[in-house]
């Protein structure tokens, strides 16, 4: 028996400077699609991928934080990426994984709150922004002093919909680290990627300096699945990334958030009207399955380096999806240029597959972006 645990501890030891070799100089990402406000799906994926880390390396202390060099969300997982990014003053994640999702549990209730007019005067659900306000400016601060982009401990991003401009725009730690300009408190950021158009009224927000402003609805609209925002940053940001060239130096983990559109509950009329929570609906779905697709393309000669976790079970209207049940899915994989497969691994399964990889590639060595010596100027319309 004993023999057995010493060979068994030899492979093992083998198999991580193997994999060492060839992961090494691959740059991680995670990026946390938005969509609903429970986050099922990305909450259950997140722990899972915390407690593998912490039983292969045998550290209680590492975070998700400590193997991966960029961090994306949207909407919910913009909230999700930000609590596992904020800086607690020591240079750690000011939350694990199991108490990020915990603090959205517990929250949920004060976030999406129904607004005082929506209960009065029976119109379609709205929920009250001053609640979801409160409960981010509370736990996005330390020593009362309000967290900003640049208070992560990693790069991240998150992608909202500028109505003044009528264009995307990606809050991000390596401009907010170039000029305070481009520096926004995280809550806001938060908030600004929330502002669902059927649940929540437009966010305007700016940035510490006063310089440059937004005035911001759902991130989803144009970027639900942040996936394809991370990958093109890290493509052509040379400061911090020096050594990628190309998808090949990449490792992605892409979490959604289950589908956002049930068929049976898709209310789309013969003529083809359909209400406003539809059709965000069904943008929100097309735009995660469209980057999900693009990804499986770029990716389709190295598949491994490519992660996509989704729950594809959740599409049959069942909002009592438990944590379990989304890791015994089996996963289902986008095929290049079209089409999807289903898998014999399970999404639990994939994920600790993933993080064997992760962790024989050791601990993340990136640098918080420094800020550099010449800062751009903010564009004159104020963005």
């Amino acid at each position: 028996m004993e023999l057995s645990k010493l060979t068994l501890e030899i492979y093992s030891r083998l198999e991580q400077k193997w994999l060492f070799h060839c992961e090494s100089k691959k740059t991680r990402v995670l990026t946390i699609d938005g969509g609903g406000s429970s986050a099922i799906v990305s909450g259950a994926a997140l722990i899972h991928l915390e407690h593998q880390i912490q039983a292969i390396t045998a550290d209680s202390n590492a975070r998700i934080a400590d193997y991966f060099d960029v961090f994306a969300g949207t909407g919910i997982g913009a909230i999700l990426a930000a609590l596992l990014t904020a800086d607690n003053g020591s240079g750690r994640p000011l939350f694990t994984a199991r108490d990020a999702v915990k603090f959205l549990t517990e929250n949920h209730s004060q976030m999406f709150k129904l607004s005082s007019t929506s209960s009065l005067l029976h119109r379609k659900r709205r929920f009250s922004g001053k609640c979801l306000d409160k409960v981010l400016k509370e736990v996005f601060k330390s020593n009362e002093k309000a967290l900003t982009l640049r208070d992560t401990c990693k790069p991240l991003l998150v992608p909202c919909y500028d109505l003044k401009s009528s264009a995307p725009f990606v809050f991000s730690k390596a401009d907010a680290s170039e000029s305070a300009s481009f520096d926004f408190e995280l809550w806001k950021v938060c908030r600004a990627s929330s502002s669902t158009p059927s649940m929540f009224n437009p966010f305007e927000l700016t940035s510490v300096d006063g310089k440059t402003s937004c005035l911001a609805v759902d991130g989803g609209l144009v970027m639900n699945n942040p996936t394809a925002a991370a990958v093109t940053h890290v493509l052509h940001n040379k400061r911090d990334f020096p050594a990628v060239n190309g998808v090949e130096d990449l490792l992605v983990m892409s979490f959604g958030n289950g589908p956002s559109t049930v068929p049976s509950k898709t209310k789309v009329r013969r003529n083809g009207e359909c209400s406003t929570a539809s059709v965000i609906d069904i943008v929100l779905d097309g735009v995660s399955e469209t980057v999900d697709q693009m990804l499986g393309n770029a990716f389709s000669w190295n598949r491994s380096d490519y992660l996509r976790i989704q729950a594809y079970g959740m599409a049959g209207g069942r909002d009592d999806v438990t944590a379990e049940e989304v890791l015994k899915e089996k996963g289902i994989e986008s095929l290049p240029f079209g089409g999807k497969r289903l898998l014999t691994e399970t999404n639990g399964e994939r994920i600790e597959s993933f993080v064997k990889r992760l962790v024989a590639a050791g601990k993340s060595s990136l640098p918080s972006s420094p800020v550099k010596e010449t800062a751009v100027s903010p564009l004159a319309s104020g963005r």
